[in-house]
């Protein structure tokens, strides 16, 4: 499937698939779906035959950035209102300082100091990686060039052609109706994402980003408690079970999701991403992200005494991995909505590389996560423990 890059035709495959799984399980359709694919739009801005100059020196294509809504642009330094002059210097963060600006809302010229060359090359491949959007773009462009600041006055001159076109990404969404009549708005959310990365600068031949643990076994956990609730069949809860798209671009897919249901009717978020390897707490362990957050963990860690499995608090908060997953969207609008996970990921070599394939992954393991949650989840699924919320005006954007 070429990596599943949001968007393209190995991401539209996978999508079947899981739909073709979904079908084959007995899932029911989403209220309001036709199918088990849950569609909406993103916008993508490819930008071609860019020129710039400052202050009459050319500026080579690797020494600069253009992110555009501009259809034809064609720019001086005459143009009224004067676009925004934003330098970087080399201690800043530089991801901290464009991140905002990589949605243009006016006119930008960002000047990045050139010590900063290894975050600038990230920023370039997040840029042409991440060309969906998901709100239509502005007419405004920023404009990012690797060079110490240009002298004043400042004199420019930038030309290109952008191409807006409109993108469909579907979720892949599957529901498992509750039992209990009275219950019947309380959902269980189960969820992973199915996007990868695509293609990536070849390693000995190997251009393509598998994406095996991040996030197919996820994924595959996802399909797999489908099948074991359905086989049950004694959920109380009514479960939904979903795939999504573009977490790796910026968790549009499980944005667009959360704007589909009231999420007060959410009374948990089951979100799984990497769990393909051991955890640093050794097998039949996982950890859950933002595990003070909400008294989630802890019930998952109650269910599971008496088996050999634990469940663990995230031991890398430096990493702030409970906002870097689609549980994100969810917790902020008050739901008890956390990721589960193994990945070592401060040493995950793999991570984010062509070498994540389904070799690497410790199979037997995985299976073990799986069965956890399976088991952990039962108290929640049968009405019989709710989650406390997770106080919205608390979550940081």
């Amino acid at each position: 499937m070429q990596g599943r890059a949001t968007g393209k035709p190995g991401s539209v495959k996978a999508a079947e698939f899981l739909a073709a799984e979904f079908q084959r399980i007995g899932l029911e359709q989403l209220p309001g779906l036709t199918n088990f694919m849950q569609t909406f739009p993103a916008y993508e801005a490819r930008t071609a035959a860019a020129f710039v100059t400052i202050n009459g020196a050319k500026v080579a294509p690797d020494k600069m950035v253009l992110i555009s809504g501009q259809p034809h642009l064609n720019w001086t330094e005459a143009d009224e209102p004067a676009p925004r002059v934003v330098t970087v210097g080399p201690q800043d963060n530089l991801m901290k300082e464009v991140r905002p600006l990589l949605d243009p809302k006016e006119n930008t010229i960002v000047f990045i100091d050139p010590t900063q060359l290894a975050a600038f090359n990230r920023v370039a491949g997040y840029v042409k990686r991440g060309g969906l959007r998901p709100e239509k773009p502005a007419p405004f462009t920023t404009l990012l060039v690797l060079a110490p600041p240009a002298a004043t006055p400042l004199k420019f001159q930038v030309a290109a052609t952008t191409t807006i076109r409109t993108v469909e990404l579907r979720n892949v969404v599957g529901v498992l109706p509750g039992k209990d009549a009275a219950r019947a708005t309380e959902q269980v959310v189960f969820s992973g994402h199915y996007d990868h990365l695509g293609f990536l600068p070849a390693v000995a031949g190997d251009s393509i980003a598998n994406g095996a643990d991040d996030d197919a076994s996820g994924t595959t956990a996802v399909v797999a408690l489908a099948e074991y609730f359905k086989k049950k069949n004694d959920n109380a809860r009514p479960l939904v079970f979903v795939a999504f798209t573009a977490e790796e671009i910026g968790g549009f897919g499980a944005r667009y999701f959360s704007k589909q249901l009231d999420p007060k009717n959410v009374v948990a978020m089951f979100n799984i991403e990497m769990i393909g390897k051991q955890a640093k707490f050794g097998p039949n362990t996982a950890f859950i992200t933002g595990f003070d957050r909400s008294d989630f963990g802890k019930m998952l860690q109650d269910n599971a005494k008496g088996t050999v499995f634990r469940f663990e608090p995230d031991p890398y908060p430096e990493q702030n991995l409970f906002y870097r997953s689609d549980n994100a969207t969810l917790a902020r609008l008050g739901v008890p909505a956390h990721t589960i996970s193994t990945d070592q990921i401060p040493t995950d070599k793999k991570y984010h590389s062509v070498d994540d394939e389904v070799e690497s992954l410790d199979l037997p393991n995985m299976t073990a996560v799986i069965t956890a949650i399976g088991r952990a989840a039962g108290g929640i699924i049968s009405g019989q423990q709710t989650p406390t919320r997770i106080a919205p005006e608390t979550v940081k954007q």
